[in-house]
């Protein structure tokens, strides 16, 4: 690969941490970024991402979509030659879980009593 292909990408955590800077190539996909991230996430941290889809990726105030590549998600006016673009990390663990305890608290039936005294 040649070096102008390469893009040189840091991660920012949600605690001011960084990961990186590291050289993608410009055909690399968001998932891919992802899985990278995923693979380098300090374990230290209280929030630990488990798949992909745990993570979102922000960059120029958007949120990139995994099909994208780095080229098509480089800001218009691109950082100065040789510079490092800075995309935020944002965790959100998967509500599957959480949702499916949730239905399963909901399909109980709720039994409601009244009763009435005339006299």
């Amino acid at each position: 690969m040649p070096d102008e292909d390469l893009v040189e990408l840091k991660f920012r955590l949600y605690d001011g941490t960084d990961i990186g800077p590291i050289g993608y190539s410009s055909a690399s996909t968001v998932a891919m970024l992802k899985e990278r991230i995923i693979s380098e996430w300090p374990r230290d941290k209280k929030i630990v991402p488990k798949v992909a889809n745990d993570v979102k990726l922000i960059s120029g105030g958007k949120i990139l979509e995994n099909t994208k590549t780095v080229a098509q998600c480089r800001p218009p006016f691109d950082e100065l030659p040789g510079g490092i673009i800075t995309m935020h990390v944002v965790v959100q663990p998967s509500l599957a879980k959480a949702k499916s305890e949730k239905k399963i608290d909901d399909e109980t039936p709720k039994k409601t009593c009244c009763s009435c005294s005339i006299m």
